[in-house]
């Protein structure tokens, strides 16, 4: 079995870090923790195995389909579930359906953990306040950006390494001696019925009634085209063609109510 060195844990933890802490500006760094599929791109590369790891980030990414945070915690934190459930399961060559069922309980311990960072972040308000009251650019600035991503990273980056370093290989030693037992087979169904409820809730956060008949589209068509052995990027370029057939013959309809709405408007007005 593979191990994890110290360097691999602490880069990986430092990406945690730099994620949870939101050191990327904009919505970058919301994209990136809602989705583990960054966070296993990184895993992959340090561990030295890129594809295997995104194999593995892809199952995971099923369960958070349709995961958002509209605002405070969320009930589990993707990149941090990603950052340990993928060394896990590269070590342990666990199946993607196994990583799945590693990922939900981290992920899970790693939402307190966000709310601790917003236990801390309520000292570094006051800070923030008494900033306001001197009327000082600077301690603003510092107080708002500087000061909350260095307790993240202070908060993260330990914690993680740590998980990394020493709980990673413990826990891909135990799934490993599980290999061939009904634990292990209870675990990969669990998994794959987890990334199953990940695709629902998907389908009815964005599925409209009008557009359901587009996801049986693409239902039937990967099953028919399946001994073709198509890839995605074929699949991306259909997809694209339809949205566009479809966007088009929209607007061709409302256009002729849009011209007869202008017509009548002149009609008003030279009366």
């Amino acid at each position: 079995m593979e191990t994890i060195t110290a360097m691999q844990s602490l880069i990986i933890a430092l990406w945690v870090g730099a994620v949870m802490s939101r050191a990327f500006l904009g919505g970058a760094t919301l994209t990136l923790r809602f989705s583990p599929l960054m966070t296993g791109l990184i895993a992959g590369i340090v561990m030295g195995d890129v594809a295997q790891a995104m194999i593995i980030t892809a199952a995971i990414q099923l369960i958070y389909m349709g995961v958002f945070s509209p605002g405070g915690t969320m009930p589990s934190e993707p990149a941090i579930a990603a950052a340990i459930a993928v060394p896990v399961a590269l070590m342990g060559n666990l199946q993607p359906e196994a990583a799945i069922a590693v990922a939900v309980p981290v992920g899970l311990l790693g939402s307190y953990l966000y709310q601790f960072r917003f236990f801390i972040n309520t000292f570094l308000g006051k800070y923030t306040d008494k900033s306001v009251e001197d009327l000082d650019d600077g301690k603003i600035v510092r107080s708002i950006i500087l000061y909350p991503t260095i307790a993240s990273f202070i908060l993260f980056v330990p914690l993680v390494f740590i998980a990394l370093f020493y709980g990673a290989p413990v826990i891909a030693d135990v799934i490993s001696a599980l290999e061939g037992t009904v634990v292990l087979h209870i675990l990969e169904v669990v998994g794959g019925g987890l990334a199953a409820i990940g695709i629902a809730t998907t389908i009815y956060v964005i599925g409209r009634k009008e557009y359901m008949v587009f996801f049986l589209l693409a239902y039937l068509m990967s099953v028919v085209l399946a001994p073709l052995s198509i890839t995605m990027v074929t699949y991306a370029i259909l997809g694209t063609l339809v949205a566009a057939i479809f966007v088009l013959s929209r607007n061709q309809k409302s256009a002729p109510a849009a011209g007869n709405m202008e017509f009548d408007n002149d009609d008003d007005d030279d009366f």
